[in-house]
């Protein structure tokens, strides 16, 4: 039943809870994130002990859609992708990593993955400070990134 619900909707994410632990990194407290599997749909009994550092880097495909959590952003990157790359990738994660076959993944990709995206996704954009076209082949983008990275921590 759980695998029917849409991942891909902002609804189906804990915000809330994502913005109360980067509000605590940010005043020096520990926190325990907790940990999901695609598999059973559900969250894990571990949690990972995260330690506040200079530096927090968060991602997630859906994270620009909550205006709170925005605020909270020193740099926002939007790393941008054809849909053919985004295609392929989810093709390739949800065949290896979450035992589903390809008619499945497709299924679920027009029906709710490409929807998703042109509805929740793409439009925040706008919201990014520094859009990065190419993903991972952009050194360009990655090189500028790492000195912001760098000078935060004090390395420049």
């Amino acid at each position: 039943q759980r695998q029917k619900i849409n991942f891909d909707h902002p609804d189906s994410l804990e915000f809330d809870l994502l913005i109360k632990h980067l509000h605590n990194l940010r005043t020096g407290h520990v926190i325990y994130q907790p940990t999901y599997s695609y598999l059973t749909c559900t969250r894990n009994e571990e949690t990972i002990r995260t330690e506040p550092k200079k530096v927090v880097i968060v991602e997630g495909i859906l994270i620009f859609t909550q205006p709170k959590l925005r605020e909270i952003f020193d740099i926002k990157v939007f790393v941008d992708a054809e849909p053919d790359d985004r295609l392929s990738r989810v093709i390739r994660r949800d065949m290896e990593e979450r035992g589903r076959v390809v008619e499945q993944v497709l299924k679920r990709y027009y029906e709710t993955v490409k929807p998703m995206h042109t509805q929740f996704i793409e439009p925040t954009k706008r919201f990014a400070d520094i859009i990065v076209p190419q993903g991972g082949n952009n050194t360009v983008a990655i090189n500028v990134l790492t000195t912001i990275i760098k000078e935060r921590l004090g390395l420049q």
